[in-house]
């Protein structure tokens, strides 16, 4: 699917991945719905690229008005929604034994609800709206890019959750995408490495080399933009289905 003339929503789009992803869009002749918390960033990013071609809808991933919200503008402002790109998400370090004591259940269950049910939640009303679709002449009528993490494969100690979190966005990918084929909706994931994102930002900058020298080539932090240009590629290949896609320059994490 090529994105000229084409709607994306794009979760957690107003910085970080999501908001490279929404560049990309934009410069690739498409439009973008981004759905954050950040109302501020949200708004400026919304404005640089232009009321032609972007929306800003504040709101969380896990409440089903907010998303809702967000397909419906797609649908009413663009005239449809033809994608779908998750990169909302937190991240979190924490033993499940800490020295303080047990660790906290909410603690847990608050990055599964954000990152995996979230991720979930956008997908199931993204698709229903990409089922009223016309296809184009390969049959397709959408594609969905969800984010997971190499912490789904090699997690760290204290990356319980996120791991978990992580690595249910990856074992749904392949029956959503059987399910969906029907219809002509492909679901793929990536899985990246260390990138150099918000979340990653508040590292003191000897963590931030440390991680980095850990990528055996090239040995950096990930671009922003190398993930969207990898989810740009997914749109545009259609053999591209029911998969996860390491982007990580061959690193495979230390326990800790």
């Amino acid at each position: 699917m090529l994105l000229d003339g084409r709607t994306v929503l794009i979760t957690g789009g107003a910085s970080g991945l999501g908001g490279a992803c929404a560049e990309m869009v934009v410069n690739a002749g498409g439009r973008v719905v981004i759905i954050d918390l950040n109302q501020a960033t949200g708004d400026e990013k919304a404005k640089r690229l232009g009321p032609a071609k972007a929306r800003f809808v504040k709101g969380d991933v896990t409440n089903d008005a907010d998303v809702q919200r967000a397909v419906d503008t797609a649908v009413k402002d663009f005239g449809g929604l033809h994608g779908l790109v998750n990169a909302a998400g937190v991240g979190n370090a924490e033993r499940v034994l800490p020295k303080e004591g047990v660790q906290p259940l909410d603690h847990f269950a608050r990055v599964i609800q954000i990152n995996l049910i979230g991720t979930f939640n956008a997908i199931r009303l993204a698709a229903a709206a990409m089922a009223a679709n016309q296809p184009n002449a390969a049959g397709e009528r959408g594609v969905i890019v969800s984010t997971a993490s190499v912490a789904a494969y090699d997690g760290q100690i204290g990356q319980a959750a996120y791991s978990a979190s992580k690595g249910g966005i990856v074992a749904m990918t392949l029956p959503i995408a059987r399910e969906f084929a029907r219809m002509g909706v492909r679901v793929m994931t990536i899985a990246p490495g260390t990138f150099d994102t918000p979340l990653l930002a508040g590292l003191p900058e000897a963590a931030r080399e440390s991680l980095a020298l850990q990528v055996p080539f090239p040995s950096r932090l990930g671009r922003p933009e190398e993930f969207a240009g990898l989810v740009k590629h997914i749109f545009e290949n259609e053999m591209l289905n029911g998969e996860v896609i390491r982007l990580d320059g061959a690193i495979r994490m230390a326990p800790k």
